[in-house]
């Protein structure tokens, strides 16, 4: 089949002017800002794909309260690395993003919750903020950011884990309702957006929400950043348009034998070669936090499957009972089918419990589990049975 080439992009690293962006927030009001990024369809770039200028405009109404803005540069999904390379190259779009989103809401202060193993960043990334706080102080109004660093937990990417973290306490999930608009860190309501998201506020801001959605589709509206790895002869960071199929994307990125891609880390979903072309890589499709993992048929899925399952055994906080549990009884279980103590047919039975992880986890690290699972288990079956 025929592809059309994938269009490549290049906002998030190009060099603007902040405080040409900041002066422009500080002229209009907060509806106005929170209006512009509802009408641009920006949806967030972590992966899970709230609508960004909902979530603001829900913390907006909020009102005569004390409020945060978090940024979520956490980045422990495996396979992905884009969120370091934005801050080590544009870290003062992600100050402005965080300052607009507090200009929308009414917050003055800001945390970025960095990945342990970015701390190389930090001195860096300070002096950056130094200037930054100066410059926007001098625009229009207080607002304040600091760094709180991270200790390698996955689970703490997780928006209320993270709260936890950041108040000093053991990284695990709140139950929700309340949500963080309402009631977040230190119980006061809260905006949680990740590195890229923030950055495409940005853009927004700069060039309007009518240029925006020319990039991408209806309902995957501009241009994401993909962390592209694996079996590829040109692995790295790339920014290009939502709505390409996978197909189109493989041509692009593959060996010429690919026969699987891992679309979204180890929580997303593992895409067979038959599904290439009818698989649109969105959120009307599948959606990805940008981890893009390629592989040949050199490589056993098996191996891929176990790898996942040992690496979501070893990050679940153990708070709930379903991925407790459930994640321990998936790996054990496909080891048991590969050395034949377990019939074939026991696959069935651990998709049924990926399934019931996903209603009965409490938050998505559990609810996740059986998107790459049962993705592999259905595709490629054969490679785990013998």
């Amino acid at each position: 089949m025929k592809t059309k080439k994938i269009s490549k992009v290049d906002l998030i690293f190009e060099h603007i002017n902040p405080r040409e962006v900041l002066t422009k927030a500080c002229d209009m009001s907060p509806e106005d800002i929170i209006n512009e990024m509802l009408e641009s369809g920006l949806k967030g770039r972590g992966g899970a794909g709230f609508p960004t200028g909902m979530k603001w405009k829900l913390c907006a109404e909020e009102k005569n309260r004390t409020k945060y803005i978090v940024c979520n540069a956490d980045e422990g999904e495996p396979g992905t690395f884009k969120d370091r390379e934005i801050l080590d190259r544009v870290a003062y779009k992600v100050y402005t993003g965080m300052a607009i989103a507090g200009r929308a809401v009414g917050a003055k202060k800001g945390i970025i919750y960095l990945r342990g193993e970015y701390k190389f960043l930090l001195p860096q990334l300070r002096m950056e903020l130094d200037g930054f706080h100066k410059m926007i102080n001098e625009i229009c109004y207080d607002f304040e950011i600091d760094f709180r660093l991270g200790s390698g937990a996955y689970i703490c990417g997780e928006e209320s884990a993270m709260f936890e973290s950041i108040e000093g306490k053991r990284g695990e999930p709140r139950n929700k309702p309340p949500y963080p608009t309402a009631s977040g860190l230190f119980g006061k309501p809260t905006v949680v957006n990740n590195v890229e998201t923030l950055v495409n506020s940005v853009i927004i801001l700069k060039y309007g929400a009518e240029k925006y959605k020319l990039l991408g589709t209806r309902f995957s509206t501009g241009a994401k950043v993909f962390s592209v790895s694996g079996d590829t002869p040109i692995p790295g960071i790339y920014e290009l348009e939502l709505g390409m199929s996978l197909l189109e994307f493989v041509n692009e990125f593959g060996d010429g034998d690919t026969k699987a891609v891992q679309v979204g880390g180890a929580a997303g979903f593992c895409v067979p070669r038959k599904l290439f072309a009818s698989t649109v890589i969105g959120f009307e499709g599948v959606p990805t936090g940008g981890s893009m993992k390629l592989f040949n048929s050199s490589r056993s899925m098996y191996h891929v499957l176990h790898n996942y399952l040992d690496f979501f055994a070893e990050e679940s906080c153990g708070q709930c009972t379903p991925c407790r549990v459930g994640c321990q009884q998936l790996l054990k279980g496909v080891e048991s089918v590969k050395r034949g103590e377990s019939k074939s047919t026991y696959l069935n039975e651990l998709v049924k419990l990926a399934a019931t992880m996903k209603i009965a986890s409490k938050c998505g690290l559990g609810q996740s589990v059986g998107n790459a699972f049962n993705s592999i288990v259905e595709n490629f079956r054969e490679e785990i049975i013998y």
